[in-house]
């Protein structure tokens, strides 16, 4: 065969060109490299740092209702409206940058920005003000998930990318756990942080928890600065992966394939229902009807959140490939409604539970089952999706899943407790009510997209089975 005289690139390598700058001029890092897991390790930080004020927030709410005056209505629409609102703002926004701009400098604006409105919380004296901050953290987070997701399938190969975003996706469970024993450690310790530093002597202790955890975001965005931008993906069988798509040519593409995303979308919105709201009121469960002690609480709910979350999240996807070697190439999809099934028991059995030790142990089974499939969402959306169109695809997954989630699980669970109840006491059964509708909705959404999975799967001429 006669030479063309151009040189010739090894089929690995083609993971990593980006068809739209010359490659001459590119700095190729290998994929899977110890590189890239330090950059995973800093993107999972960046993970749980954004769900430590999220979650902070839920162990607090008796005593910011007793200095703020206000009812668990107008609380739960500070952990969800003010929240959410914004993220519906900054989502796409924050998509659409991450497929055509620096995604590390996005990154390190987003975790400057929200480290700055959560210590603001701190400084909220009045409803208004915490229901503003509270907004402005719902705006800047917005950048986490597409951003670090569309990273993570720049800096590993395909086969490793669905093990990395299960790494990624743990972050949520020991960003939340992490809040949620450092809040309890704050309540132990309030009076002695308020000796020790002047300037928080006139805070109350939910105020003095915001201000430090806003602080800690400083310093990561710091480290964040070792990251470099990896160059755009590329796969051999699809060459449209190296194109950029206009707004509305992936709208289209989204649109066309409505089957797929729509049910996985709203799914993923049910199941986040259940991840948020349950977080959200379960210590205020077992504080009321459980007689359990706040710092606890924390401390207890924080080490299973750890612990049980992050053994689930980092399960699933060893789950769906063992029944992916044997020939069922749904597995994804099929693990993830059998997830939603076990979520359904687990949480309809909560307020049933004997005792604090019994709810405790309902809360574990519900954290690792709704915990199982996270990761499964985010690899069968993005492995069927063209690369340019990852950090849109990944801005709606987050977009409907906080949407929803925020919107709906805690505010819902709230109404069905002050409105149809009536009583503080019956949170607990409130909650069963809500996790146990969602869960099973989705289920039902899961299984019914098995079939347009398998077809977006053959459509982008994906072998998982390898």
């Amino acid at each position: 065969m006669k030479s063309t005289g151009r040189p010739i690139i090894p089929r690995e390598q083609l993971k990593v060109v980006d068809m739209t700058v010359p490659t001459r001029l590119l700095f190729h890092a290998k994929l899977d490299s110890a590189a890239s897991w330090y950059v995973l390790g800093l993107l999972t930080l960046s993970y749980s740092l954004a769900y430590v004020d999220r979650q902070l927030l839920n162990l607090l709410v008796d005593p910011i209702k007793r200095t703020l005056l206000i009812s668990d209505t107008q609380l739960s629409l500070i952990q969800g409206t003010a929240f959410v609102s914004a993220y519906l703002i900054a989502a796409p926004v924050f998509g659409r940058l991450a497929d055509i701009t620096n995604r590390r400098n996005i990154l390190i604006f987003g975790i400057c920005l929200w480290c700055t409105f959560t210590a603001l919380c701190g400084h909220a004296n009045t409803y208004l003000e915490l229901f503003a901050a509270r907004f402005g953290v719902g705006a800047s987070e917005a950048c986490v998930f597409p951003v670090c997701c569309s990273l993570i399938w720049d800096y590993f190969s395909t086969s490793k990318a669905p093990r990395a975003i299960s790494v990624f996706n743990a972050g949520q469970f020991i960003g939340a756990g992490f809040s949620l024993v450092a809040s309890g450690l704050v309540l132990y310790f309030a009076d002695s942080i308020r000796r020790s530093i002047p300037l928080l002597q006139d805070f109350a202790t939910w105020q003095i928890a915001f201000v430090l955890v806003g602080l800690t975001g400083v310093v990561l965005a710091a480290i964040l600065l070792t990251v470099r931008e990896p160059a755009r993906s590329v796969t051999v069988k699809n060459s449209a992966d190296g194109r950029r798509f206009t707004f509305s040519e992936g709208l289209s593409y989204i649109w066309k394939r409505r089957a797929f995303y729509g049910r996985m979308y709203l799914g993923i919105g049910m199941h986040s229902i259940v991840t948020l709201g349950t977080p959200a009121w379960l210590p205020s469960f077992l504080i009321r009807c459980r007689g359990v002690a706040p710092s606890v609480v924390g401390y207890r709910l924080g080490l299973i959140a750890v612990i049980v979350g992050t053994s689930g999240v980092l399960l699933g996807p060893f789950v769906v490939r063992f029944f992916e070697r044997r020939r069922i190439p749904d597995a994804a999809l099929r693990v993830a409604g059998f997830s939603e099934v076990s979520v359904f028991i687990s949480c309809v059995s909560i307020p049933f539970a004997p005792g604090a030790t019994g709810v405790f142990i309902a809360a574990g089974v519900a954290i690792f089952f709704f915990s199982f499939p996270v990761s499964i969402f985010a690899a069968a959306t993005q492995l069927s999706t063209p690369s340019r169109l990852r950090g849109f695809v990944a801005s709606l997954h987050t977009f409907l899943a906080q949407s929803i989630g925020f919107g709906v699980g805690p505010t819902a669970i709230a109404i069905l407790t002050d409105k149809v109840f009536k009583d503080p006491q019956m949170v607990g059964y409130s909650l069963a009510i809500v996790s146990g509708v969602a869960s099973a909705l989705a289920a039902c959404l899961f299984f019914s997209a098995l079939p347009h999975f398998r077809g977006m799967l053959r459509e982008r001429d994906v072998n998982i089975i390898e």
